[in-house]
């Protein structure tokens, strides 16, 4: 059967169409960085998923029942409710969005010379951990690097590396095991649950906190239920509460699978550990049933988590990606495989093979992308490479992908296509990109707020 899309477009926002010469301009203003680029300059933006996702009719219809009251308003209680029917923690904290639930949290957790592990800290989840002065550690799956397998879950941390960690001279140094579901660094790759029973334990043996980074929990749910036979028969919803069960802590942004375009928790068991929360909560977001969000965002999370986990829409999503990752390997452009939900990864090594990891490859084909169509995307190698004082790379990242990432219920087929179409272009000439270097270079959170240059041939 033809697929069929489980909705339809309510409301509709023109796309800016702008000329090759029109997008050089906007590249030399914005320092070849993606994040500089105006919004009114992008055609196709595929920078993040976070917070770009379209709202349903019933989400705005609840919002107009939003009660804004400071405390104890009814919007909390129904976004708390939507909540406890996944995750079993006693005790949830709203706040604004993840990485502020990321801060709060881990400064509870960490201190300075502490370590966190973790299949892979991403972005802001590695500054929230080494403001605090501890050290993030990552220990993904060895299957994540082998990027054309067919291994279903390459998000999985390596439990017999945390293991070693914890019995070795650092054990002790341990504050936190965090484990992000998906795997957003490791290439929006799913956890399984065998994985997160495993560590859970290891985790409960040495008594350090397992939190979940749980910002996409609906669609690792919705891919277990398709790659693990044990749980063909369950729903994403049965599967999501028994992933929550595993942690001792949970970190959610729901600008991602809470439909919505702000907002986030923290929920935990520990009592204590919650009242310590509290009080950062609400002297940095605001008072403790609305964290710094407005009644209006509560509704769009409770209705959000209650559609995120349609099996119809998760199947949708995932026809989304699957659809763009096939069109691009049909023109020759590599993925990360197997194609997860949130985003195709787009392996740039083999696309600009005459570019060396100096050249800033991963970099290159995303302002690339720019420059041809007025697509946005976003590389990993800035965040992942490390440099030294002359800004010239120290340290390869292990891989040079572009990140392809999907806004939620926004585009359809056609600008599929156009993607496709776009690499495609950019396959025939790879000798037309440039490589890149950096002339600006900020000691934290790089990828975000660095400027580069094109190398001239």
């Amino acid at each position: 059967m033809p697929h069929l899309r489980p909705f339809v477009s309510a409301v509709v926002r023109p796309i800016p169409i702008t000329t090759r010469e029109e997008r050089i301009a906007e590249l030399d203003r914005a320092g070849h960085n993606p994040f500089n680029i105006r919004g009114d300059k992008v055609s196709i933006d595929l920078l993040s998923d976070s917070g770009t996702g379209a709202v349903s009719t019933d989400q705005q219809a609840w919002a107009q029942r939003a009660d804004e009251r400071y405390a104890g308003a009814d919007s909390w209680f129904r976004f708390r409710d939507a909540v406890r029917d996944l995750v079993p923690h006693e005790h949830v904290l709203p706040v604004h969005q993840g990485r502020a639930a990321e801060r709060v949290l881990f400064g509870e957790l960490l201190e300075p010379g502490s370590i966190s592990l973790s299949n892979m800290h991403f972005d802001t989840t590695r500054a929230n951990v080494e403001r605090i002065g501890a050290e993030a550690r990552d220990l993904p799956s060895p299957q994540l690097f082998d990027l054309t397998s067919d291994a279903p879950f390459k998000g999985d941390i390596d439990v017999d590396a945390a293991r070693a960690v914890l019995n070795g001279p650092d054990g002790h140094r341990v504050g936190q095991i965090v484990v992000t579901i998906t795997n957003n660094g490791g290439g929006g790759q799913p956890v399984s649950m065998a994985n997160l029973a495993e560590i859970s334990a290891v985790a409960r043996e040495h008594r350090v906190p397992l939190v979940l980074d749980a910002a996409r929990f609906a669609e690792n749910a919705w891919l277990v239920t398709q790659r693990d036979p044990e749980y063909a028969d369950w729903s994403p919803r049965e599967v999501a509460r028994r992933v929550f069960e595993f942690g001792d802590a949970v970190v959610a942004s729901l600008k991602k699978d809470g439909l919505s375009h702000e907002g986030a928790f923290i929920a935990v068991h520990d009592p204590e550990l919650a009242d310590r929360c509290e009080v950062d909560i609400i002297a940095t977001e605001g008072f403790r049933t609305y964290g710094g969000l407005t009644g209006h965002t509560l509704e769009h999370l409770a209705q959000g988590l209650r559609e995120v986990l349609d099996p119809h829409y998760l199947a949708d999503r995932e026809h989304e990606a699957k659809f763009l990752a096939d069109r691009l390997h049909a023109v020759g452009v590599e993925t990360l495989r197997p194609t997860g939900l949130h985003a195709v990864y787009v392996n740039a090594t083999p696309l600009v093979p005459h570019l060396e990891p100096k050249h800033l490859p991963d970099h290159a084909v995303t302002c690339a992308l720019y420059r041809e169509g007025g697509i946005r995307a976003a590389g990993g190698g800035l965040f992942l490479g490390t440099f030294d004082e002359n800004n010239e790379l120290l340290t390869a990242p292990p891989f040079e992908l572009v990140r392809l990432a999907l806004p939620r219920r926004v585009y359809d087929r056609s600008h599929m296509e156009y993607i496709a179409e776009v690499l495609a272009e950019i396959a025939k000439h790879p000798e037309r990109v440039p490589g890149y270097r950096l002339t600006h270079n900020p000691e934290v959170l790089r990828h975000f707020r660095c400027r580069t240059e094109p190398i001239e041939p």
